[in-house]
Formats: structure tokens, C-alpha cells, sequence
């Protein structure tokens, strides 16, 4: 009897022990400092997976959710301090501390140029790190100070009216997914462990426009257009390593993106073996409730963003985790699953580790605005501009003019430099500051505004024009600004939330335009075009000897456009997307299909051309051969052409090719971009250049969304812009083609 009772006693005691302990709350638990010395997830000699393993086992559910919202909480027992995952660089590092300004994405893309778009994004990646590093030295973890950077944007800009469109590679899916993969490796970097920076591939998918509308808008599409249009750039990321997906706000074929078993499961995670973490766009999952009605409580939002493996939420819904948790809609098992992709990212760009295990840690300020960065982003600027006319080869003008008349809304325009998601320097160079630094001494200068952006004057009476009268040369600097197109709520004199319902330039602009004409007469007017979208303007290219479409150019666009009108740069730039004659020659807006759309499908010839660009001298391609031209399926091709610069002036052009399925059994493009080289020749010399065409390059997507390559002729193309006779109308030089048989 006296046994029991003292095993009992001790049975009390171990069971009031234990209890005690396990009714702590998740607060004291939180509160509770304990040694990080020894703990596992700190030990970065371990493995990833090992590490990320320990840490998920110490936390709460609680703090497992507040590790799952961009503004992640400290865990100050844990020694983990707060992390802020909203960062944003896409043409430089944006909202932050000074830095580089790049041309906008838009302009990036005219270039043509994957080298230059690899070297531009590793110098972002470069000052990011040099942020980052004296922000923690000062314990400033906020908002766009962190490490991982939710750029680039490769929607397709399928339609011009988008007011965001300038933040992609326009409407191409070959151009924006090589851009885009070179602009990736180039913010991550090469460690074989480490990130410099996380990049991110938004908006994922079929995601672009109307902006009033994308809270609730359900984007229909079939698949083909799917697969042909809307994914390959996402594809071509996820294959660069890309290390985060953002999803749309929108809905896709009925689904909402940041909730679609089809896109982010099936497709991304399981045919792609997409490794990565999604983020949702901010306050995404609030529109399943809000506005989709997929959803009808913030606990079911949350809970199907868990189960489609969003990872991390810019928002505020994933704090209703521990309650979905509860509520039996999801479980802990779940939350731990997409939680560990998450928390591996942070692992890869070393934050758990000790100051100076990454090769990036020691990145200091003194590189931001250096020399090097900003002949970069002059050199960017440069390549970006697109001459879409030159009449009796008015450009590049002699600098020793006795006068000159600059005038425009955008000539002295800041915004017009930087586009939006942008950063801020000291060293913004205006396209009025770059012109007056080229001309020489003697040069009278006359600068009037003239006119505003897109508001008729109040008083009629203009004493601007008569300078067009008495200068040797009229710039006039007119076009679009980030107030007239942009994203909800930001482009504040759009009345369309950032869209826009016409191509044309703002009305005032082309009377103004017209004005000057009448005064200047016959003596030369050049038009500086400034944009993000296309700009529809029949009226306007015969009032002008010559047009520079110059889109957001950057900190240095001023000095690159006066370096590019008097000869100091030959421009190279073309377009990555078609500009039509008027917005009468498009579909509907809100029509995902792409019947009538991009020049892979337009029916009607266009103003300009998808890949034009004149330049300062003629190229001429001659000699196209195919080592083959009947070919098994699974075998490749060499195609091989020359190209010579006719012209007196060294120059750059960008090579490209084309291919055309002329015998397929259902709808196909009438051309696909499929290679671009761009290349440096001199006065007088040829070169060969040579593309390698695979079956995937030859293949083509049928309506059930599948790539397939079918018996019989192919025609391809190579030239300085699509096969187009309205681009050789313009001037550009005659492409030249070649069929190909598939046995």
C-alpha cells in the first residue's frame, strides 16, 4: 500500500512537470531567448534541406504563418530578425536607396541585345547587395531593402492599350523569355550556393489588362494560345533557374491564379519541376473572397492558396492560417510544405548564415553610380532608341548648327526618363541637357515647353513656334509619360486606371506639331518620341523628317539621345512590338484570343513592323543556305547567311530569324521569331553568322496545346526585321528566305 501511494506521488509530480510545460503559451514560447550557438538551421556547413527541416520543427503554427506574409515577423528567441520581401528592380534597384537607372524594360527589350540585358541585371544585382549590406549594418530591414526582387515582367504585351505593357519585353514569347533569362542569371549570379538576388517572373499567367479590372477579371483562353503565347517565357525562366513565381490577380479560364490546381500545380510545379517559391500579387488572395467570389471566407482563401503552394502572401491573409488550421481546411502537415520552399530561398541567399560566407557580403555603396555603372546605362539607352524614320538622312546632324529649337512637354521631363518601378539618382541626365551638351559654342540654343502633356492650352496665342522658324533644326520632343500609362493608380492622368483607349498621340501634341511645321517650313524637324507602348501616328510621321522612339531611356537617356542625333551613337534599337496604324486594326480589349494579334497574327499591314529599326548606314543579307533542306524529324539545321554593311558608318544590327510552318493542319503563326544575333560591323565588311534550328525551334503548338512538328515545308526567314513588305517600304534591308522540307 505505501509503494502505490509513492508511485503515485511520483506520477503526480511528472504529469503536473509536463503539463506546466505544455500549456505554456505561444507567447511566452515566443519570448523565451534560448542559445543559437548550437542550434542546427545556423550551422551553414550542414545541408539546406537539414537546416530548413530543424528550424520548421522549433516554430509555432503561428509563427510558421508570420514567416508566410512579405513582412515576416522576428523570432527573437530564435535569433531570427525580420525579413521584408517586397523589393522591386526592374530596370535598377526601385523604391530603395539611390541607384543606377537603367531604361525601362520596354526599352531593354528594343535592344535586342541579350549580352547587354545579362551585364545591366548584374550590376542591378550588384548594388542590391550593396544596399542590402549597409541597410542591415544599420538595422534597417523595411520595405525594398531586402534581397529579393520581384522582377522581371514577361507577360506578353498582346495588347498596346495595356498601360502596363512598358513593363515587359513586349509582345514576343521568344524575345521576353531570352531577355528575361539573361536579365535572371544575371541578379542571381553564378555562386554555385549562394544568390547575389532573388528574381522573379510575374505575372503568372495570361495576365494583361484591362487594369480597372483586374481584381475580378477572368481571362478566357484556349490551349493553344496557352502554351504558344501566354507560357513559353514563364517556361524559358523557370529553365534559367528563376527562383520565385508571382501569380496574377487576375482569373484564368474560370480559376483564380494564385488558386489554379492546372497553373500552379500541374503545370509549374509538376511538368516544369518548378523548385522555387510563388508569391501571390499584392492582396491577391483577398480578391478570391472579395471580388472572384471563388472563396467566401479569408480562412478558405488562405486555405487554397496553401494547397495550390503559394508560398508566400503580399497581402494579409495568410494570418488567418493558424484559424484555417483549426477550421479543419488545411493542416499543419501543409502549411510545413509550402512553407519549406519559402525558407529555402532565404537559406540560398545566405540570411541565416555568418557575416561573409556569401562572396556578396562585402559588396560596399562605393559602386553604386560608379563610372562603370553609368556608361552602362548609357551604353543601355544608346541600343534602346529606335530610328523609325530618316528622311534624305537628315540624322545625325552637324553640331555646328548656328541654331537650334528644342521644345516639347517631355524635353525637360523627368518621368519620361524613369518609367515606373523605378529609382532615383543625382545624376539624371534630360533629353533638353543632353541635346545643348553636343552642340558646340557658337550654337544659339532656344527651348520653349510649347505645349503640355494632353491639355489644350487656355490661352490660344503661341510665341513658341516662330523659334521653328528661325533655327536650322526643330527637336521636338513629344509622346507619352508614365502619367498617361502605367498601373492602377498610378498613372494619375489616365482615365482609363493606367490604360489607354486610343494609340494616337495626345491631340494638342499633333496640333502643336502641325504648327511647327507650318513655321519651320522646309527646314528640318526630328521628333523625339517618348513611350512605353505603341504610339499610332500617320498623321504625325509626315509632319517630321525624322522620328527617334526613345521609350523611358533612363538616367542617361538625355545624354544618349543627344550622343544618337549628332552621330556620337548609331541607334540599333527595334521594335519588340508592333505599332499599328490605329486602334481600329485591333481586337477587343478584353479578348484573350490572338486571332488578329502581335505580328504573328495581325491581317492587316501595320504602321511599323515587330524587329524594325533603321539605322545610320544599309546592311545587305545575301548567300542564306541550309546544310540540309529534307530533314527526318529529330534532326537539326544549320542556316547560314551573310551579311554586309553597304554604308560608310560602323554599326550594329540585330540578325533576325524567323521561321514559317507553310503546310500545317491547323492555325499557326505566319512567321515565328526563333534567333537573334546581334553583331558589329564595320564599313565595307561581311560576316557570316550562323543559327542552329532544332525540331522544338521547328515545331509549333496545335489546338490542343500541344508541340508537334508535321511532314512537310517550312520557309525560313532572315533579315533586319520580320518578314514584312511594309518594314522593306520603310527602309529596311530585304530579309531572304529559304523552304525546308520535313520528311
Amino acid at each position: 500500500m505505501i509503494k502505490l501511494t509513492n508511485i503515485s506521488i511520483v506520477l503526480i509530480f511528472c504529469f503536473a512537470l509536463v503539463s506546466s510545460m505544455l500549456n505554456q503559451s505561444c507567447k511566452q514560447i515566443k519570448n523565451k531567448k534560448i542559445s543559437v550557438d548550437t542550434i542546427a538551421f545556423k550551422n551553414h556547413l550542414l545541408p539546406v534541406d537539414d537546416r530548413i527541416d530543424d528550424l520548421i520543427s522549433r516554430l509555432t503554427l503561428e509563427e510558421k504563418a508570420s514567416q508566410m506574409v512579405y513582412n515576416s515577423a522576428a523570432i527573437e528567441r530564435l535569433g531570427i530578425p525580420e525579413y521584408n520581401w517586397w523589393s522591386e528592380a526592374l530596370h535598377g534597384v526601385a523604391r530603395s536607396a539611390k541607384a543606377t537607372v537603367f531604361p525601362q524594360a520596354i526599352g531593354l527589350a528594343a535592344t535586342f541585345d541579350e549580352d547587354l540585358i545579362y551585364r545591366v541585371s548584374s550590376v542591378i544585382g550588384d548594388e542590391a547587395r550593396a544596399i542590402y549590406n549597409a541597410a542591415v549594418a544599420e538595422n534597417d530591414r523595411g520595405q525594398y531593402k531586402g534581397l529579393t526582387f520581384w522582377s522581371p515582367n514577361v507577360n506578353i504585351f498582346r495588347d498596346p492599350r495595356w498601360g502596363r505593357g512598358h513593363e515587359t519585353y513586349g509582345e514576343d514569347p521568344y524575345l521576353s523569355g531570352l531577355l528575361g533569362s539573361a536579365f535572371v542569371k544575371g541578379l542571381q549570379g553564378d555562386h554555385p550556393k549562394y544568390l547575389k538576388a532573388a528574381a522573379c517572373a510575374k505575372h503568372y499567367v495570361v495576365h494583361s489588362g484591362p487594369e480597372a479590372l483586374r481584381h475580378e477579371f477572368n481571362a478566357i483562353t484556349n490551349q493553344k494560345d496557352l502554351y504558344e503565347t501566354y507560357l513559353p517565357a514563364f517556361h524559358s525562366l523557370v529553365n534559367a533557374g528563376v527562383e520565385t513565381i508571382m501569380c496574377a490577380y487576375n482569373r484564368t479560364n474560370n480559376k483564380p491564379c494564385c488558386g489554379s490546381e492546372e497553373l500552379l500545380l500541374n503545370i509549374l510545379r509538376n511538368d516544369w519541376g518548378f523548385k522555387g517559391h510563388i508569391v501571390s500579387d499584392c492582396w491577391a488572395l483577398m480578391d478570391f473572397h472579395n471580388n472572384h467570389k471563388y472563396t467566401l471566407t479569408k480562412e478558405e482563401s488562405a486555405a487554397l492558396a496553401i494547397k495550390s503552394l503559394v508560398n508566400l502572401n503580399c497581402g494579409i491573409v495568410y494570418n488567418a492560417i493558424p484559424d484555417a488550421v483549426q477550421q479543419e481546411l488545411i493542416t499543419e502537415q501543409e502549411v510545413d510544405a509550402a512553407l519549406k520552399p519559402l525558407l529555402k530561398t532565404r537559406f540560398k541567399l545566405g540570411l541565416f548564415d555568418p557575416p561573409g560566407s556569401t562572396p556578396y557580403d562585402n559588396i560596399t555603396t562605393d559602386i553604386i553610380q560608379s563610372k562603370k555603372h553609368k556608361n552602362l546605362a548609357l551604353e543601355a539607352a544608346q541600343k534602346s532608341i529606335v530610328l523609325l524614320k530618316n528622311k534624305n538622312n537628315i540624322l545625325p546632324l552637324n553640331k555646328n548648327l548656328n541654331s537650334i529649337f528644342i521644345t516639347g512637354p517631355n524635353a525637360g521631363n523627368v518621368d519620361v526618363l524613369l518609367g515606373n518601378y523605378y529609382g532615383i539618382n543625382s545624376n539624371m541626365v534630360t533629353i533638353l541637357e543632353g541635346i545643348a551638351s553636343k552642340v558646340e559654342p557658337h550654337t544659339a540654343i532656344r527651348y520653349k515647353h510649347g505645349v503640355q502633356l494632353n491639355t489644350e492650352r487656355a490661352n490660344p496665342r503661341d510665341w513658341s513656334t516662330v523659334n521653328a522658324k528661325n533655327a536650322d533644326a526643330t527637336i521636338a520632343v513629344l509622346g507619352l509619360a508614365p502619367l498617361l500609362e502605367g498601373e492602377e493608380g498610378e498613372a494619375i492622368a489616365s482615365a482609363y486606371a493606367g490604360d489607354r483607349n486610343n494609340l494616337t498621340l495626345p491631340q494638342n501634341q499633333i496640333n502643336y506639331l502641325k504648327q511647327l511645321r507650318k513655321s519651320a517650313e522646309e527646314k528640318p524637324i526630328i521628333l523625339v518620341l517618348t513611350g512605353g507602348s505603341a504610339i499610332a501616328i500617320p498623321e504625325v510621321e509626315k509632319l517630321v523628317d525624322a522620328i527617334l522612339f526613345i521609350w523611358y531611356p533612363g538616367e542617361q537617356g538625355g545624354q544618349a539621345v543627344g550622343d544618337v542625333i549628332f552621330g556620337d551613337a548609331v541607334p540599333s534599337g527595334r521594335l519588340p512590338l508592333t505599332i499599328p496604324k490605329s486602334v481600329n486594326q485591333l481586337p477587343a480589349f478584353e479578348n484573350y484570343n490572338m486571332t488578329n494579334r502581335t505580328y504573328k497574327y495581325m491581317d492587316e499591314d501595320p504602321l511599323y513592323p515587330f524587329g524594325f529599326g533603321l539605322s545610320y548606314t544599309t546592311f545587305e543579307y545575301s548567300n542564306l543556305k541550309l546544310n540540309k533542306i529534307n530533314i527526318n524529324k529529330g534532326e537539326e539545321i544549320i542556316a547560314e547567311v551573310i551579311i554586309t554593311n553597304t554604308g560608310n558608318i560602323k554599326a550594329e544590327e540585330a540578325v533576325q530569324l524567323y521561321i514559317s510552318d507553310l503546310e500545317a493542319s491547323f492555325r499557326v503563326p505566319k512567321y515565328s521569331l526563333i534567333g537573334i544575333k546581334k553583331i558589329c560591323i564595320s564599313p565595307g565588311e561581311s560576316k557570316i553568322v550562323r543559327f542552329t534550328i532544332t525540331e522544338k525551334m521547328m515545331s509549333s503548338i496545335n489546338m490542343n496545346g500541344e508541340k508537334i512538328l508535321e511532314p512537310g515545308k517550312l520557309k525560313i526567314y532572315i533579315g533586319g526585321s520580320s518578314p514584312s513588305e511594309r518594314a522593306i517600304e520603310l527602309g529596311a534591308a530585304k530579309y531572304i528566305e529559304e523552304i525546308l522540307t520535313i520528311k
